[in-house]
């Protein structure tokens, strides 16, 4: 059966051709969809050169947020599995074998991969803040999600108002509309972290911004994570740091973030 594979990508010079690497060794048969954000680097002409050696890739440029470019991509797939993943990272030789799996002998709605960091070793190990909803946890990260089209249909793409957390909002939506999320640890994702303190800072914020965004479209949501799952979470130091500036992205977004 065939999987769509979609990238929303910008500015991956450096990591694209890693990634691509990845993908076009899948198991087949399979069609990858970049839609390039307007990059300013050589993303562009990197992505350019695999798809004339793959017939099966394919690059659009399109999209002014994220949201606005996985939904671009998520409309160019003819797949009845869609896959999605990043351009900074890299995915397991087995990865689409093991969706492709999932899907059709499990018979699952959706299936969340095991992503796993790599960069720096104080980034790699810390913990996601897990959002349950009808009893699935909704955090499993958009770089290693899979769903049948119907899902799509019936839902829609993504909502591109979210600066992040815009995989969360669509796994919320997606059960509450009664599918369900299957985890498939064997559908494993390399998944970069950043590479500098600005960067880990920048992500952090926003990410509690887009927490905050969750609030403001779905209504309090304290109820739905786990108080003994966060307190058994490591607190190191940079996980102290990163919840630091997800509050202060909480807060602005709060204050100043625009509305719906």
């Amino acid at each position: 059966m065939l999987v769509s594979i979609v990238l929303k990508i910008r500015n991956e010079e450096d990591n694209i051709a890693d990634a691509l690497d990845s993908l076009v060794v899948q198991e087949g048969p399979v069609e990858i969809i970049l839609v390039d954000g307007n990059s300013t680097d050589r993303t562009h002409d990197i992505v350019k050169e695999y798809e004339e050696r793959y017939p099966f890739v394919h690059m659009y440029v399109a999209g002014n947020t994220r949201g606005d470019s996985l939904n671009f991509g998520l409309g160019k797939t003819t797949a009845d599995i869609i896959a999605l993943t990043d351009g900074d990272c890299i995915a397991n030789p087995n990865w689409i074998k093991e969706i492709r799996r999932c899907i059709i002998d499990r018979k699952a709605d959706m299936v969340a991969g095991r992503s796993i960091n790599i960069g720096l070793n104080a980034w790699e190990t810390l913990d996601r803040v897990e959002l349950l909803n009808k009893g699935f946890d909704c955090t499993w990260p958009g770089c290693n999600l899979a769903f049948r089209r119907k899902v799509f249909e019936t839902i829609g793409g993504v909502d591109p108002w979210f600066v992040t957390a815009e995989d969360i909002d669509f796994n919320i939506r997606a059960t509450n509309a009664g599918f369900s999320i299957v985890h498939n640890p064997k559908a494993i994702i390399y998944n970069r972290t950043r590479g500098t303190v600005y960067g880990f800072f920048n992500q952090a914020f926003w990410n509690g911004a887009g927490r905050k965004q969750l609030t403001m479209k779905h209504g309090s949501l304290w109820s739905k994570y786990d108080p003994l799952r966060m307190f058994r979470q490591r607190m190191t130091f940079w996980a102290f740091v990163r919840l630091i500036f997800a509050w202060m992205g909480y807060l602005a977004f709060k204050l100043f973030g625009k509305k719906r």
